[in-house]
């Protein structure tokens, strides 16, 4: 689910909420999706994306996604597919507020976005696909690529290394480090700023720079979303998806009784 909260300035936060780790589940999906595409008409100038405290989000549904439901692996990742073409074609800037861990479809989101702030703390950003045998398509690879360059990106997709938010800072995926309980202010300030600019300027020079990820989803019916769900439904990404939804279930059972 995803909560909302108006801030000045025309900004609207929107919170991803799905405890306990914040996985994206297909109501998430849609719901981000309609907030972005009807920004404009409802007069939101700016959007920031947030998370819960400890987590943006810890990335795919996984437990639905491996139960063998075909229609349901369809429907979701045509959702991802579709709020990927959103974001990159958004006229409005977005801000993702990093509140904790950031895996997989986290990242990709905070990708997507204008800005990156993320909050200190014992937490990891990255994509991991790699270790479910997943090779994620060039429209979301190069949304990497854009923002840390073709050597460091090759290297974050090839070993699905996760990083800590100071590592995300030194090699430029995050723009900011703060402390966690300053994220989300600090976030609605710099979109705040950037909304003080004369917009006609501020605009075109964003659309320049975006340029190169707004094109690989101007024609959506080309987006490889059906070889994508085919390599998702295969034996071995099944096999290696249930494997870490095995250790994902056992890490927060393990976190749920530290916290009791």
């Amino acid at each position: 689910m995803v909560k909302t909260q108006r801030h000045d300035n025309g900004i609207l936060e929107l919170s991803i909420s799905n405890p306990p780790v914040n996985l994206m589940d297909i109501e998430t999906l849609v719901a981000l999706k309609d907030f972005i595409d009807n920004a404009k008409r409802n007069q939101t100038r700016g959007i920031v994306i947030s998370g819960q405290p400890g987590f943006f989000s810890s990335g795919i549904d996984i437990f639905n996604l491996i139960r063998g439901d075909e229609e349901l692996v369809e429907e979701y990742w045509h959702a991802v597919f579709e709020l990927a073409t959103s974001m990159a074609l958004t006229p409005v800037p977005v801000v993702a507020a990093i509140t904790g861990h950031c895996i997989a479809s986290g990242t990709l989101i905070a990708a997507f976005s204008d800005y990156r702030i993320a909050g200190s703390g014992n937490w990891h950003i990255g994509l991991n696909e790699v270790q479910a045998g997943i090779t994620l398509p060039e429209c979301f690879q190069m949304s990497i690529r854009r923002i840390v360059g073709p050597h460091r990106a090759g290297k974050l997709l090839m070993f699905g290394d996760l990083l800590s938010p100071q590592q995300a800072l030194e090699i430029g995926f995050v723009d900011e480090v703060v402390a966690p309980e300053q994220v989300i202010g600090r976030a609605v300030e710099r979109l705040a700023g950037l909304l003080r600019l004369p917009a006609d300027s501020m605009q075109s020079l964003r659309k320049t720079a975006r340029a190169d990820l707004a094109q690989q989803f101007v024609e959506p019916a080309k987006l490889p979303v059906t070889p994508f769900i085919k390599q998702f439904l295969s034996t071995e990404v099944q096999s290696n998806l249930r494997k870490i939804a095995l250790d994902l279930q056992q890490r927060m059972k393990t976190r749920h009784a530290e916290t009791c």
